[in-house]
Protein backbone atom coordinates (compact mmCIF):
# COMPACT_ATOMS: atom_id res chain seq x y z
CA UNK A 1 0.00 0.00 0.00
CA UNK A 2 2.70 2.51 0.89
CA UNK A 3 5.32 1.49 -1.66
CA UNK A 4 6.77 4.22 -3.82
CA UNK A 5 6.00 4.05 -7.54
CA UNK A 6 9.42 5.50 -8.34
CA UNK A 7 12.10 7.45 -6.51
CA UNK A 8 10.25 10.74 -7.05
CA UNK A 9 6.83 9.84 -5.60
CA UNK A 10 5.28 7.97 -2.68
CA UNK A 11 1.78 6.70 -2.14
CA UNK A 12 -0.11 8.95 0.25
CA UNK A 13 -3.74 8.92 1.33
CA UNK A 14 -6.10 11.91 1.30
CA UNK A 15 -9.45 12.02 3.11
CA UNK A 16 -12.52 12.38 0.91
CA UNK A 17 -15.20 14.82 2.08
CA UNK A 18 -18.98 14.43 1.84
CA UNK A 19 -18.87 10.62 1.69
CA UNK A 20 -21.03 9.92 4.77
CA UNK A 21 -18.26 7.81 6.30
CA UNK A 22 -14.50 8.00 6.71
CA UNK A 23 -12.89 7.38 3.31
CA UNK A 24 -9.30 7.89 2.22
CA UNK A 25 -8.13 7.95 -1.38
CA UNK A 26 -4.68 6.71 -2.39
CA UNK A 27 -2.76 9.03 -4.67
CA UNK A 28 0.84 9.98 -5.30
CA UNK A 29 2.79 12.56 -3.36
CA UNK A 30 6.06 14.24 -4.30
CA UNK A 31 8.31 14.20 -1.22
CA UNK A 32 9.56 17.65 -0.23
CA UNK A 33 11.51 16.63 2.85
CA UNK A 34 10.69 14.92 6.11
CA UNK A 35 6.96 14.27 6.37
CA UNK A 36 5.96 16.95 3.81
CA UNK A 37 4.57 16.06 0.36
CA UNK A 38 2.94 17.77 -2.58
CA UNK A 39 -0.35 16.05 -3.44
CA UNK A 40 -0.47 14.81 -7.03
CA UNK A 41 -3.69 13.93 -8.91
CA UNK A 42 -4.74 10.42 -9.79
CA UNK A 43 -5.09 9.75 -13.55
CA UNK A 44 -8.89 9.83 -13.17
CA UNK A 45 -9.08 12.81 -10.76
CA UNK A 46 -12.40 14.64 -11.11
CA UNK A 47 -13.04 17.43 -8.57
CA UNK A 48 -16.75 17.33 -9.45
CA UNK A 49 -16.93 13.64 -8.46
CA UNK A 50 -14.63 13.46 -5.39
CA UNK A 51 -14.01 16.24 -2.90
CA UNK A 52 -10.51 15.74 -1.55
CA UNK A 53 -9.64 17.32 1.80
CA UNK A 54 -6.38 18.46 0.17
CA UNK A 55 -6.68 18.84 -3.62
CA UNK A 56 -3.80 18.17 -6.02
CA UNK A 57 -1.08 20.78 -5.68
CA UNK A 58 -1.54 21.11 -1.92
CA UNK A 59 1.58 20.91 0.26
CA UNK A 60 0.72 18.68 3.21
CA UNK A 61 2.23 17.13 6.29
CA UNK A 62 1.61 13.38 6.47
CA UNK A 63 1.51 11.06 9.45
CA UNK A 64 2.03 7.31 9.47
CA UNK A 65 -1.08 5.32 10.37
CA UNK A 66 -1.87 1.62 10.56
CA UNK A 67 -4.67 0.69 8.14
CA UNK A 68 -5.64 -2.89 7.43
CA UNK A 69 -2.36 -4.06 8.94
CA UNK A 70 -0.19 -1.81 6.75
CA UNK A 71 1.57 1.41 7.67
CA UNK A 72 0.52 4.20 5.30
CA UNK A 73 1.07 7.95 4.95
CA UNK A 74 -2.10 9.99 5.51
CA UNK A 75 -2.26 13.72 4.75
CA UNK A 76 -3.13 15.61 7.94
CA UNK A 77 -2.61 19.34 7.40
CA UNK A 78 -1.58 21.95 4.88
CA UNK A 79 1.85 23.46 5.42
CA UNK A 80 3.12 26.74 4.00
CA UNK A 81 6.59 25.43 3.15
CA UNK A 82 8.55 22.21 3.66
Amino acid sequence: MSAAMDSNTSTIYVHLLDEGTTVVRPTQGAPLGGDVYQVLPTPDYDPDDEHWQFPPGSIVRCVREKRDGDEVLVAQEVVESP
